[in-house]
């Protein structure tokens, strides 16, 4: 079998540089850790941490179309937006499941941002531009994929926002959550700075023109340093998104389980005048209830539940699989989600976990895990 050349973000010489432990993530040659996933976990909970993430993707819809197309194409309302906010939403398939999660970004009524998953961005860009396109939408021009045009930094913690302010004349401090500003940053201009992240701890993510990568990656490290700031790798960014019960594409979402099934009713808007895809088939779920849901459970008993290990009741039947599972560092328990039959969901119902062939005792809680 031929090696398939993995992609590299504007930062992988940096990583290596940094001695960081490399894999495969999405087709990219991303850091997992650098000093150690419980320091670098720690670090963004109670400091400040930056994580790399240029791999994910970023759409542009623009034109008289735009705001029409976005409101077909996601769950969420996107005429509750106003300029300089952000949404979090998720595309439905046309038969119920997901194609993906994403951010979406308001910068005028009829001009929007998009920030799909690394891993779903051709399939996202297939998906959506068959949607423009019978709106009337040109693509490569009312709706644009310029997902190698923009590196990321998600610089997270309670102290990110602090340190960032130092490099930029625009107030980001005191800046609402999801809610976002274009500005001159670190001397680059047209900047897109988000108070958006995915570990729950406060920070923002910082859209940076690739050209501008390293100036920005050095300003930051530069700014962060009477903070403490350390690079953080993937590992600690999955067990940190674990812990505030977040969704991970591919584990509590997928093309088979519907916003309603994954907990993500709230962000499925059922108003007026948002006639988004699949949109009976979510309202007919929300009424009349689901069969499976997303729930979080803790271990009791020893052991550390893993994606796509069994869920079963006390007599050993399968009623489930986890979604997700891991040690919590800042819990000090073994948590997951997992995608269960509708009697088991409830808060307090013992469930057991497959682990090698015996049945590890759990307790289904009430997420997120940490508040």
């Amino acid at each position: 079998m031929e090696n398939i050349e993995l992609k590299k973000t504007p930062y992988n010489q940096i990583h290596h540089d940094l001695g960081a432990k490399m894999a495969e993530f999405a087709g990219y040659d991303m850091p997992i850790q650098y000093t150690g996933l419980v320091e670098e976990h720690n670090n963004v909970r109670n400091n400040v941490g930056v994580f790399d993430v240029s791999h994910m993707g970023e759409f542009r819809a623009k034109g008289p179309m735009a705001k029409q197309f976005m409101q077909y194409c996601t769950v969420n309302d996107v005429a509750a937006l106003s300029d300089g906010k952000v949404q979090y939403t998720c595309l439905p398939n046309g038969k119920g499941g997901i194609v993906d999660d994403m951010l979406v970004y308001r910068i005028a009524d009829d001009h929007y941002f998009m920030v799909p998953n690394a891993a779903n961005i051709d399939k996202d860009w297939a998906w959506m531009s068959q949607i423009a396109e019978k709106f009337g939408m040109v693509l490569g021009e009312d709706f644009k994929n310029e997902s190698e045009e923009w590196a990321q930094l998600a610089v997270q913690g309670p102290n990110a926002l602090k340190a960032m302010q130092k490099l930029t004349k625009a107030n980001v401090v005191d800046m609402e959550y999801y809610t976002f500003q274009i500005i001159n940053f670190a001397g680059v201009d047209n900047i897109i700075f988000s108070t958006t992240g995915y570990t729950g701890s406060g920070g923002c993510e910082i859209y940076i023109p690739v050209a501008y990568a390293k100036q920005v990656w050095d300003a930051v490290f530069e700014a962060g340093k009477e903070f403490g700031i350390m690079p953080a790798g993937l590992g600690c960014r999955d067990t940190l998104r674990l812990e505030k019960g977040f969704c991970l594409y591919g584990h509590e979402i997928d093309d088979t389980i519907s916003p309603i099934e994954a907990g993500l009713g709230w962000i499925t808007k059922f108003v007026d005048g948002n006639d988004f895809l699949n949109r009976e088939i979510f309202a007919a779920q929300k009424a009349n209830g689901v069969n499976q849901k997303i729930v979080g459970f803790e271990m009791i008993d020893r052991g550390i539940p893993r994606n796509g290990y069994e869920v079963c009741d006390a007599e050993g039947n399968c009623i489930g699989m986890v979604r997700s599972g891991s040690p919590s560092p800042s819990t000090g328990k073994n948590i997951g989600t997992a995608l269960v039959k509708k009697a088991f969901s409830k808060k307090d119902t013992e469930i057991f976990i497959k682990i090698r062939n015996k049945l590890i005792k759990a307790v289904v809680v009430k997420m997120p895990f940490l508040p």
